[in-house]
This record gives C-alpha cells, structure tokens and sequence, in this order.
C-alpha cells in the first residue's frame, strides 16, 4: 500500500469537507510530504491559510548567532495554521468554482496537466 501524496499543490484553492472548519475555504500556504515509512503509510498534510488554526504557548528564548542582549524570539500566545489532511479537502475549480476531483490530460505537445472532473478544464 503506498500513497503518493496528493495533486494539491501550493496556492490552490481548496474547501474543507470534515473537520471543525469544514465548509470553510482557504489558500494552500505549503504541502507536508507523507512519511517515508512503507509500514505506516500517511496521506500527505497540507496547510491551508484561515483553516485548522491553533494556539502555541512560547517562550522567550535568545535567537541563535545573536549576542545575549540582542534580539530575543516573540513569546506569548502565538496563533498559526497547523497541518491538514489533503484528504479532509477539495481542490475548488477556478473555472466552474466547484469542489472538484483531479484529474490529468494531455495536450497536444504530449505534457501532462491537472484537469477538473467536473467541467474538463485544465486547473492550472
């Protein structure tokens, strides 16, 4: 069983379909590839602007390379996105708007593109 990750890439525009935010829709900020683990095998993760986000409690800690009286890393509570499961979301189609599958085509040159499933464009 070996999963390859998802056809989701950076800056796509996804709808959450499960989860706490689902009906939510964001940006795609990175993509977190799966473990390379073949007995454990995980869907990739994906962090998506405005979705799953958490609070983390930090504390003041002297940055690295710096002198000690210098410049000192941000404490307090820090609000950021955490990772996703692409599986959780749907890739919203830029030219139909619709949460959508992905599929792939090919163009007359014989290069491979990401299409909706739903109207047949290309996505990107």
């Amino acid at each position: 069983m070996n999963q390859t990750g998802t056809r989701i890439r950076k800056g796509d525009t996804v709808r959450v379909m499960a989860g706490k935010d689902k009906g939510k829709e964001g940006k795609v900020l990175r993509s977190i590839a799966p473990e390379t683990n073949p007995k454990k095998p995980r869907p990739s993760r994906l962090v998506v602007e405005g979705i799953n986000r958490i609070i983390k409690h930090q504390k003041p800690r002297p940055q690295a390379n710096v002198h000690a009286s210098a410049q000192q890393q941000q404490s307090g509570r820090i609000e950021m996105e955490a990772p996703i499961y692409s599986s959780k979301v749907m890739l919203i189609c830029p030219q139909c708007g619709q949460p959508t599958r992905i599929g792939t085509g090919v163009n007359e040159a014989g290069h491979r593109f990401r299409a909706c499933k739903k109207c047949g464009k290309p996505v990107d």
